[in-house]
């Protein structure tokens, strides 16, 4: 069929040159009025969408693009020529339209009935075609052509060939459903008989095949096949490829076996470190980096660890790009791990303006200094100025060491206004930090100072500053499934500190702070089985389904001490925004005080449960989601005065390149106001 249009297309450019090269513009200018604007259209011969010719310009015709007459008027879409009459199930009705080749030539202008009924011949064998991809392999497929009634009011030359060519039926039964009888994978080179490789086989064998007794599909198989060369090619051996593939039907008893065999290769394991386009900062803290992503030598080759040795390099704040790479063509047992960067400036100065539902308008001002002189240390200044909160703030850091640990030392002044209560406040903190994609810990001592002023209270009661010293640690453990759009699992955040009031009052006291967020897919918990529209790929074991999943939020902390402990405020819980509780302001849930306003309390509780559902169109999924919720917190000087704040409401999520972007409209139930929360971004 290509080759028929493709001459075609030749023959018809030959003729329009030669009658342009011979005919004088009278003879042309006799043609019948209805052609006369271009000569050779009711001659024109049948060809498909992607080779018409508009003869007027003597170019390529896109119909996506209405094509244009000389007088520059747009031709009138094409209509229909033929009309087609599909008999099937509801599903498969969609799938074979969507798919039919029949209907890439529906609106093509010049199609005559001779040419229709070289495509109806076609027509079966496509769709058998079609009904294979999905695992019918035995179908019955009827196709004819009801023509249309002619019409008695035609008087032009050109309109019977222009005519509705009639209506195309199409009866399909598809026949028995082919299943998955067998999965066979075998394995060539090293991963065959390599013990160190028994776990990877397996994996392989588990889940890069179909299971049996499910239905076979084309798409299921493809989605196999990729699988197993993706496991196989993420350890050990980068080269693996496909040898083989086999995908047997047997139409009479309707199985399907399989067979795939890998040739894995060479295995490869790490060598040196070469690092490329470097020249500001020192090449062996990037060696470092990479060794802690687990890339020691004789190590054995981990896409995994490349991309974890990528990501900390890249969030390291040294460098605008990174790729890291192994070429294990020269020296499969030793090969180079290739680090190409692109460094960022030594000193940056950042400008920032932004707002939130909390608070209110933002403007900040950041300088960064990545390789202070003398030390090496990395320095970051910072003043933020919101409607309500101010803070000045530096940051110093020294480059990780050979167990990932790096010094920390910070120092920060802040200003926050809540109601009649102005609270100023200093903070100084050193110590060691680790961080990594899955876990964080720090330990550090931190010395506190704050001074709460309510102008309500101020003529009668004074306002000292209270101040303490403490010993702190922190751990944050992360295990879900992506870290900027979590759809299944859950991450644990544990503070400990003990320490001890300054002044006249010394006395000790014990914080601890924790954390937890899970998700839950809904298909996983009702055991829902998970589909895929008809011709595509079942979802992996964990994609979300249509249901969408839970978001379960827990936050929880005390103070311990005396009750005549002088413990800084800024020791103490407050809670309430866009994070926290919606549907109240920020800090707005505290310990009430006479004068309506809230203080800081020992106690905290925190509650939220979200049901977050993606949007489908067309049956693809969309970045869009929406989200309705239930949130609750309470804090209290004594556990048993804890009594909850409820928030109720409803939002939609965007997932942005850069994060989820969360708009969400929530009502306190205990305030009786309505809220508009703004959320952007996921961090835990």
């Amino acid at each position: 069929m290509n080759l028929f249009f493709t001459s075609r297309v030749v023959a018809t450019r030959l003729i329009v040159l030669v009658l342009t090269w011979q005919l004088p513009s009278a003879a042309l200018g006799q043609a019948d009025p209805s052609t006369q604007s271009n000569p050779v259209e009711a001659a024109a011969p049948l060809l498909p969408d992607d080779a018409r010719i508009d003869t007027a310009a003597d170019t390529a015709v896109d119909e996506t693009t209405p094509p244009r007459r000389r007088n520059g008027q747009p031709r009138p879409p094409a209509e229909p020529r033929f009309d087609i009459d599909l008999q099937a199930t509801a599903e498969l009705s969609a799938f074979l339209l969507r798919h039919l080749e029949l209907q890439r030539f529906r609106t093509l202008r010049d199609l005559d009935a001779s040419e229709l009924e070289r495509l109806l011949e076609a027509a079966p064998d496509n769709l058998r075609d079609l009904l294979g991809t999905l695992g019918y392999f035995s179908p019955v497929i009827e196709v004819s052509l009801t023509p249309a009634t002619p019409s008695t009011s035609t008087s032009t030359a050109t309109a019977p060939a222009r005519s509705h060519l009639g209506t195309v039926k199409i009866q399909v039964e598809p026949g028995p459903l082919t299943r998955v009888a067998s999965a066979q994978v075998y394995f060539k080179g090293d991963i065959a008989t390599a013990p160190e490789a028994a776990e990877q086989r397996e994996a392989i064998r588990r889940s890069g095949t179909l299971a049996t007794g499910v239905a076979f599909s084309q798409a299921d198989w493809d989605r196999a096949k990729t699988t197993a060369l993706r496991q196989l090619t993420a350890q050990r051996y980068p080269a693996g490829r496909i040898e083989n593939s086999l995908a047997d039907i047997d139409a009479a008893t309707q199985s399907a076996n399989l067979y795939i065999e890998l040739n894995s290769g060479p295995s490869v394991q790490v060598g040196a470190v070469r690092v490329e386009g470097i020249e500001r900062y020192d090449p062996a803290m990037v060696e470092r980096m990479v060794r802690l992503a687990g890339l020691t030598p004789g190590s054995d080759y981990d896409l995994t660890q490349l991309q974890a040795a990528q990501q900390r390099l890249a969030e390291s704040g040294y460098f605008d790009s990174v790729f890291v790479y192994m070429d294990p063509a020269n020296n499969p047992q030793a090969s180079p791990v290739v680090v190409q960067v692109r460094e960022t400036k030594r000193k940056m100065l950042v400008l920032g303006v932004g707002g939130s539902t909390d608070k209110g308008a933002r403007l900040s001002v950041e300088h960064t200094h990545h390789r202070v002189p003398g030390i090496g240390w990395r320095a970051l200044n910072k003043l933020q100025l919101e409607r309500d909160d101010q803070l000045a703030s530096t940051v110093w850091s020294a480059p990780v060491d050979d167990r990932g640990w790096r010094w920390i030392s910070s120092g920060q002044a802040a200003r926050q206004i809540d109601n009649f209560t102005t609270t100023t406040s200093q903070r100084l903190r050193a110590g060691q930090a680790q961080d990594t994609p899955d876990l964080d810990r720090s330990f550090f001592l931190q010395y506190d100072r704050a001074r709460a002023v309510n102008s309500a209270l101020r003529s009668l009661l004074p306002a000292p500053a209270e101040s303490s010293v403490s010993a702190n640690y922190a751990w944050t453990r992360r295990r879900f499934n992506d870290l900027v759009f979590p759809e299944s699992g859950q991450g644990l955040s544990v503070e400990l500190g003990v320490g001890t009031t300054l002044g006249d009052a010394r006395l000790p006291f014990t914080r601890a702070q924790a954390r937890w967020l899970g998700y839950w897919p809904i298909s996983a918990l009702s055991g829902e089985p998970r589909t895929a529209p008809l011709g595509e790929a079942r979802p992996a074991a964990d994609d979300t389904g249509r249901a969408g999943r839970l978001a379960l939020r827990l936050q929880g902390g005390a103070l311990w001490a005396k009750q005549t402990a002088p413990v800084p405020e800024t020791q103490l819980f407050l809670t309430g925004g866009d994070t926290t509780v919606r549907g109240y302001g920020l800090r707005d849930i505290g310990v009430p005080q006479a004068d309506g306003s809230v203080s800081p309390g020992r106690y905290l509780a925190v509650a939220s449960l979200e049901w977050q559902r993606p949007l489908w169109r067309n049956g693809t999924r969309s970045p869009w989601e929406s989200v309705v919720f239930v949130d609750a917190g309470a804090v209290a000087n004594m556990p048993g005065d804890l009594r909850p704040k409820w928030g109720v409401g409803a939002g939609m999520r965007y997932n942005s390149p850069v994060g989820p972007l969360q708009v969400d409209l929530a009502y306190g139930l205990q305030s009786k106001r309505l809220r508009v929360h703004l959320n952007v971004g996921f961090s835990f």
